[in-house]
Order: structure tokens, then C-alpha cells, then sequence
């Protein structure tokens, strides 16, 4: 068995994200002209998105979504909900089960 079988997802929305964490798109909830220009750049349900940087003073995020690379501004990142995989912590037996080994 290993440390980090059990995975748990959460519900988070984009802006949250930190540099490097990814996730699946579960709803985009704008209005109907940012709905269909975030989807011509291809922000679709079920595709894998990561947030590869961030500005300061919450200026625009830059994500990825397979090939590429997108520069939006932190309000529309909000409008956009992901399903992030998070894994558990080993529990204290489990670690040292893993050192022992």
C-alpha cells in the first residue's frame, strides 16, 4: 500500500490556484460574451488547466491548457471552478512503516 492512495478532491476556483498546481475545469460561470471567449481559447469543461505564474497585487494569472499559454485577469480566473486532486498525508504509522523499510 502506498502513502498516498487515497486522493480527495476539492472545489476551488482558479485564482486560487498556486503557481504549478493544475486542475480540471467543473463549471465557468460568466456571462454569455466571456463564456464564449474563454471557450474559443479553450477553457472547456473537463479540460486540465495549471496555473504556471502569478502578478503581484493580484494582477493577471498566466495558466496553460495543454499547448498554451493564456494571460487573463485575476476577475475572470474567479469565475472559473476546478476540481483539484489534493493527496492525503501519510498518518504517523504509515511514515514509519516507510522509514523502517
Amino acid at each position: 500500500m502506498t502513502p498516498f492512495n487515497d486522493i480527495q478532491f476539492n472545489d476551488i476556483k482558479l485564482n486560487n490556484l498556486l503557481p504549478g498546481e493544475h486542475g480540471i475545469i467543473h463549471a465557468i460561470q460568466a456571462e454569455q460574451g466571456l463564456h464564449q471567449r474563454l471557450n474559443a481559447l479553450g477553457f472547456r469543461i473537463g479540460k486540465q488547466i495549471q496555473l504556471i505564474r502569478r502578478a503581484s497585487f493580484n494582477g493577471p494569472l498566466h495558466v496553460r491548457i495543454g499547448a498554451t499559454d493564456i494571460i487573463m485577469r485575476d476577475i475572470d480566473a474567479q469565475r472559473i471552478q476546478l476540481d483539484v486532486a489534493q493527496r492525503t498525508q501519510p498518518s504517523a504509522t504509515q511514515h514509519i512503516q516507510l522509514n523502517a523499510a
